[in-house]
């Protein structure tokens, strides 16, 4: 490919989890008019769980550390990739991208390609974390607050996020794929933009949008369709959604637009759920820049295509995220099955009993809860519709107080004297001890970052400098309640019913925050939407799961959209939560279905 300024570069991500279908890559590769394929293969669950594995492996022979599902993607597309000049930039090193890459170039070799790759290192910060604590610096919880000292868990892996500028310099040696470990998500799709339009690292605007395109595309089919509180709308028979395409233009404005003959569709709907998703505030932050998105125009251009633009910046700051994984003990649960009348008082009864038989080991336990989940209709229409499932959910530092003999023989024991129709799973494989991981988010300045790419094509290994000019990182953005609300009564006749009927939603995690946004469709509803949703109104949707912790709130005006950031929701987060929610991704739709008063002209137009 001849870098240009004068065209879009064309990206298309292929991954936006480890879990993601495997066979975008080879598609993309093969049909999509792109310039770049980027992928994400990292998340905060397989950071602790690949970091904790390799410091585990005392032997170094780990199987894999880095991510085989990446490999698997990849392979078949390697031909492809090399016949069209498509260059690669991914995130699926996870803690061993050194292997990543010596894996990657023995299946490039045994094709006979003559593909070129490099890597980059410096997101593995464990020896820096404990220098630094070693010298009393002190690390600040990002979602609790909390200092590391006080944490109660010691440190064992330690990895933060790093920025674009390695894969810029990888590309600009000539590397046609750049592995990474954890960069940030959107670190590959800034850095094929940098990389193709020759930006400086000042040009902040423009890296600005682009970042905003790599939050776009990160998460792969979530823009297209997937995850979508309007997927009822969506066209097609829905089983193989196309993978986006974000085609990002020299002044860092771009387009969004998916993968041809495939489901799903790009709509300024399935736009704006994206950029609502896992955000903090109107401040977006990444080590190379911060995104204003509080003023951000979304206008869809043609069938399947959404322009983005008016995306305002921010310089980087000093400092980046980092993810300190800890051995947190242990974990097992039971499950009850409960059917039919009196699920509450079923539930108390069996509460009650276990808790009698595990006294003797309760004290171990750290945590320890009884939770039904779902509820049995009236008048069901057959027994498992009207069977509710109660999960007993335990975790100790002592392998040992969660043994069989010790949690899942008195957790079944009480069966015999309990509530009526009292059924246990049978399969206790879940009862059964399995270690777990505690993780605390803080930041680390971005200068004591070891941040190197490696061009071992050309036997070099180039240093990246952390950016100089720099704006402090907040640890608390703005909140604030709507200006000038409106009152209820104002909008007409109203129904009660669910928020949802006319309200999108998307929610995510990030540690154990939560988020969740809110947006309307039509224009006269922006200000019952805004006037509506308060913290006091939220707070009265999430009902029994209100922590009263911190929630913050602000607006984005332009897409009639209200976004709230509910700081410690998720018990410590994906590795180590006590909760089926694990990774926020089900907020969003129970507060939609919460019921409010609804104007009967909103609801006269149709539900979502």
């Amino acid at each position: 490919m001849t870098v240009s300024s004068s065209m879009s570069a064309r990206i298309a991500s292929a991954s936006g989890s480890v879990t993601d279908r495997r066979h975008g890559f080879a598609e993309l590769a093969r049909d999509e008019d792109i310039d770049f394929i980027v992928g994400d293969w990292m998340s905060e669950y397989n950071m602790t769980m690949r970091g904790g594995s390799k410091v585990q492996d005392n032997s170094g022979n780990a199987s894999s550390e880095f991510e085989t599902s990446f490999v698997e993607s990849i392979e078949p597309a390697l031909g492809d990739l090399a016949a069209r000049k498509i260059k690669v930039a991914v995130d699926a090193g996870a803690s061993d991208t050194k292997k990543l890459h010596d894996v990657l170039v023995a299946a490039i070799q045994a094709k006979g390609l003559a593909l070129k790759v490099a890597w980059v290192e410096g997101d593995e910060v464990t020896d820096v974390l404990n220098t630094a604590v070693e010298a009393g610096c002190e690390f600040k919880s990002l979602t609790t607050g909390k200092r590391l000292s006080d944490w109660g868990f010691t440190p064992i892996y330690a990895q933060c996020y790093i920025g674009a500028w390695g894969i810029v310099e990888a590309f600009n040696q000539g590397a046609d794929i750049v592995l990474c470990g954890r960069v940030t998500d959107a670190s590959p799709t800034i850095a094929c933009a940098a990389y193709y339009h020759q930006w400086k690292r000042e040009d902040y605007d423009q890296l600005a949008h682009a970042f905003v395109a790599g939050h776009f595309i990160e998460c792969s089919t979530y823009v297209t369709g997937g995850n979508f509180s309007g997927f009822k709308s969506l066209p097609g028979a829905c089983v193989d959604l196309g993978f986006p395409v974000a085609a990002i233009n020299a002044n860092g404005e771009f387009t969004i637009t998916k993968q041809k003959a495939k489901d799903g569709m790009v709509t300024v709907e399935t736009c704006k759920a994206q950029l609502l998703y896992e955000i903090q505030g109107p401040r977006y932050y990444n080590p190379d820049v911060v995104a204003v998105l509080d003023e951000i125009i979304l206008q869809e251009t043609a069938p399947n295509e959404v322009h983005i633009s008016n995306v305002k910046s921010l310089k980087p700051p000093p400092t980046t995220k980092i993810g300190i994984t800890a051995h947190g003990g242990f974990q097992a649960e039971a499950h009850y099955f409960l059917c039919g009348l009196d699920i509450a008082e079923k539930a108390s009864l069996l509460e009650k009993q276990v808790r009698h038989l595990l006294s003797a080991s309760s004290s171990q336990y750290h945590t320890l809860k009884f939770r039904t989940n779902g509820s049995c209709p009236s008048n069901p229409s057959n027994q498992d519709s009207a069977t509710v499932d109660l999960r007993i959910f335990a975790q100790s530092r002592n392998e040992n107080a969660l043994e069989l003999e010790h949690f899942f023989r008195p957790v079944t024991d009480t069966i015999m004297q309990s509530y009526p129709g009292a059924t246990f799973a049978v399969d206790a494989r879940q009862a059964v001890p399995k270690p777990y991981y505690e993780y605390f988010v803080s930041i680390l300045p971005q200068d004591q970052i070891k941040h190197r790419v490696h061009v071992p094509f050309k036997a070099l290994e180039i240093p990246i400098e952390a950016p100089r000019d720099t704006v402090p990182f907040l640890y608390e953005q703005p909140s604030y309640e709507t200006v000038g609300p409106v009152g209820m009564g104002e909008f007409g006749p109203v129904t009660r019913a669910p928020l949802g009927y006319v309200v999108h939603a998307r929610s995510g995690d990030k540690g154990s925050d939560c988020n969740v946004g809110f947006f309307v469709r039509y224009a006269d509803e922006w200000d019952w939407l805004r006037s509506l949703l308060t913290v006091d109104k939220v707070r009265e949707l999430l009902g029994e799961d209100d922590k009263a912790k911190p929630i913050f709130r602000f607006e984005l005006s332009n897409i009639w959209a209200v976004h709230f950031l509910l700081k410690d929701h998720l018990d410590r987060g994906v590795s180590s939560s006590s909760t089926y929610d694990v990774l926020g991704k089900n907020l969003a739709e129970y507060l939609r279905c919460k019921h409010v008063d609804v104007p009967n002209k909103f609801l006269s137009r149709g539900r979502i």
